[in-house]
């Protein structure tokens, strides 16, 4: 049985720390292998008792958030499980479990809101990483709160999730701001 103590050892094993977000099909295959079935369990409610303990909530919102944007690349089930993510991240933060978890791995408890599509998440996700003063996380933070904002979607996700894009959502996706935040 994995544990979340399992999770965040390979989450915060080299490489991925260095790799995480410019992951390569080798990590993506090698999440999907190992976790797959993990990810299906966690969607379904299964891990739900990993929300009593910090690490269990970190664990819970990396294998809901972070694991389906490797596994389903492209794919719109790579957003299927973002809600219950930012439900697990909003239950963390009411209960304060943040302040048990060392500074350095707050980020990837905040990230759920800061990848929903609803401003009051943007909003909160930018008001945390204030807070915990991580101050990479706060930049893009704010480019998506912007970019929902903008356009109230994230336009980044039309092709995966089947939707057109606008006219706007055109020019913004060809534009250099759409990458550097």
């Amino acid at each position: 049985m994995i544990t979340p103590n399992d999770i965040l050892d390979f989450w915060y094993t080299p490489p991925m720390p260095e790799h995480w977000f410019a992951s390569t099909p080798a990590i993506d295959a090698d999440i999907h292998e190992r976790f797959g079935t993990l990810w299906e369990q966690a969607a379904a409610g299964g891990l739900d008792a990993w929300r009593e303990t910090p690490e269990g909530c970190l664990a819970l919102c990396i294998v809901l958030d972070q694991f389906p944007l490797n596994m389903f690349r492209g794919e719109a089930r790579s957003f299927s499980t973002e809600q219950q993510a930012v439900a697990v991240t909003k239950y963390a933060v009411a209960r304060g479990f943040e302040q048990s978890l060392p500074h350095e791995r707050r980020s990837f408890l905040y990230m759920p809101l800061m990848h929903s599509e609803h401003l009051a998440d943007q909003d909160e996700s930018v008001r945390l990483f204030e807070a915990a003063g991580l101050d990479a996380n706060v930049r893009f933070a704010r480019h998506h709160r912007e970019i929902v904002r903008r356009f109230e979607r994230f336009p980044h996700r039309n092709a995966a999730l089947g939707r057109e894009s606008t006219a706007d959502e055109l020019a913004y996706l060809a534009s250099k701001e759409a990458f550097t935040g």
